[in-house]
């Protein structure tokens, strides 16, 4: 039972790697917002506009700010322990072997399956780029098999949909629909990533650069086709509201906001390659997240302000469709977004196909897994192996599943990922100051946490007095899961302004604690029952290998081979 909860202690030894240290501050700056302004922009922020309404803006400050205090907790961590591994690594030297395996194993299914989604958006952008050059790829080529079910059995008007289960040619008495280019997109990144870092830092950098231009052109050009009385909607009931689907609607939007975030965690796995870690990773992780915010902030507001929400149904390509004919009318504008979009979505790809290796590489390095996914391939000086099973963990998904599963599949392991992040913060010592290196201001939290957590809960009741009046009527066919969500939360935060209280706890991670706990109020059971499944499969792997494998374990017993 004390193998479960030992932790790993490191200490200046285990800085020492064979990997390339190529990266400065402005590299991860780059890289992170290749990361996060990526498919949260270009793909999932129409679904979030949808079910959000104009009010979902409320929802990217809350994700922003969740983020920031969480930026800050792994840029703590960064500091303390520059190895690659990111919450996996922090997870061991805060709680302890078993829930670093927990927090490894969701980090694999973060960037997994995040990359899945992401390549099947870059490929809905990229074959409607060639259909407007002309080009046309056959609906079933371009879209999942359970996709294209999926909408044919519940008589979707997406036409595209439709007309790839109904064109699709019969193999061996199954329906051939495969997306093609979701599949080659992945074989291309892994092979990039799989040269090497630098050659992957010039190429990302490249992509960012035109990627920031083209969004700043969007803000610039969408500001004078804003209609302000679309921020306030008109409903069904005749009235206007900023949240036209309640605030429980908002809600059900976080795992397509949330989306848009996760990609800064992926900047901590680049510790061991990037120069100075102390100082530069901590600072690049807070810039690349508060530049992203800022843009998310104006994109939601320009286009909730452009068009209607509810016309934002089933649009995988928000950004260009405020642009077409329907709409803005703006082809040319149209066509640089399509070809933005294609860019941005690549260099999200190449940075979660850069952050999974080096996740798998500090497990094995571990002994958690085997030894073979730590090897570095002595040309490139990059986690080869681990790097490859990358590329087919994401690709033979591509084949089986759909955007929507895997979107709030990915949130839901990324929002916990965060939650015992800013928990890890909490229960490691003070450290001392050391000139060079990021230091998180210590405030004590004893009294103004529960003083905020009171302000915030009267506010919140004063906003919002229907949903607190209701808050126990849990059998609500809609908002019933929501409300129970939300009776557990408070409960936790009542606990936690205990602790704040009695333990004298450092303020900023508990506020990042508390805010990302208030986000895993959006997810359904569906979400918790695949969540608690996946994480059931890690733990019998875990227990049948990685227990007794164990670095820790073998130096125990002085088995050090």
């Amino acid at each position: 039972m004390n193998q479960l909860f030992r932790r790993k202690h490191y200490n200046e030894a285990d800085h020492s790697t064979g990997l390339n240290r190529v990266l400065g501050v402005w590299d991860i700056v780059f890289f992170g917002l290749a990361a996060i302004i990526g498919a949260g922009s270009f793909s999932s922020l129409g679904e979030a506009i949808f079910r959000g309404g104009p009010g979902v803006i409320s929802l990217y400050v809350i994700c922003g700010i969740a983020c920031g205090f969480t930026a800050l907790s792994y840029a703590e961590f960064a500091s303390r322990i520059p190895v690659a591994g990111s919450a996996y690594t922090y997870a061991y030297a805060s709680f302890g072997e078993l829930m670093a395996w927990i927090i490894g194993w969701a980090l694999i299914m973060e960037y997994s399956f995040g990359n899945i989604y992401v390549a099947f958006s870059w490929s809905d952008y990229f074959t409607g780029f060639l259909e407007r050059l002309g080009f046309i790829v056959p609906d079933y080529l371009s879209t999942s098999y359970p996709e294209a079910r999926k909408a044919f059995e519940n008589g979707s008007e997406n036409k595209n949909l439709i007309n790839a289960w109904v064109s699709a040619p019969m193999v061996a008495g199954w329906k051939f629909i495969v997306d093609i280019p979701a599949i080659l997109i992945n074989i291309c990144i892994t092979a990039l990533v799989y040269i090497g870092v630098k050659e992957s830092k010039n190429f990302n950098n490249m992509l960012v650069i035109l990627k920031i231009a083209v969004i700043i052109l969007i803000i610039c050009v969408g500001v004078f086709y804003i209609d302000s009385d679309n921020w306030s909607p008109v409903g069904e009931d005749g009235t206007s509201s900023f949240m036209p689907n309640g605030f429980s609607g908002v809600m059900a939007a976080v795992s397509g906001v949330f989306f848009a975030y996760i990609g800064f965690d992926a900047l901590s796995v680049l510790s061991e390659e990037t120069k100075n870690p102390q100082k530069n990773l901590p600072r690049g992780m807070i810039i690349s997240l508060v530049v992203s915010t800022l843009i998310y902030i104006a994109l939601t507001l320009i286009l909730t302000g452009f068009v209607d929400y509810r016309k934002f149904e089933g649009v995988g390509d928000p950004l260009s469709f405020i642009f077409s004919p329907e709409n803005g009318n703006l082809p040319w504008m149209e066509y640089i977004v399509s070809v933005t979009a294609i860019i941005a979505i690549t260099s999200v790809l190449l940075v979660f196909q850069m952050g999974q290796p080096r996740i798998w590489y500090a497990m094995s390095r571990d002994g958690l897994l085997p030894k073979k996914f730590s090897s570095i391939h002595e040309k490139y000086r990059t986690p080869g192996f681990a790097t490859i099973i990358t590329g087919i963990a994401v690709g033979l998904p591509i084949l089986f599943t759909d955007k929507s599963f895997i979107l709030d599949f990915t949130s839901i392991g990324t929002i916990f990922a965060f939650v015992l992040v800013n928990g890890g913060i909490l229960l490691m010592p003070r450290k001392e100051k050391l000139q060079g290196r990021f230091h998180m201001p210590y405030v004590n939290s004893k009294y103004i946490f529960p003083v905020l957590f009171l302000v915030s809960l009267a506010g919140f009741y004063y906003w919002q007095p229907d949903f607190f009046a209701n808050l126990l009527k849990w059998s609500d066919p809609v908002e019933g899961e929501f409300r129970i969500s939300v009776t557990i939360y408070l409960i936790i935060n009542f606990v936690l302004v205990y602790f704040s209280f009695t333990r004298n706890l450092s303020l900023f991670p508990l506020l990042g604690l508390t805010c990302c706990l208030y986000l895993l109020t959006g997810m359904t059971h569906n979400n918790w029952f695949w969540f608690g499944l996946w994480f059931a499969v890690g733990l019998i792997i875990y227990f049948m290998y990685g227990m007794k494998n164990s670095k820790l374990q073998r130096d125990l017993n002085g088995d050090l081979n």
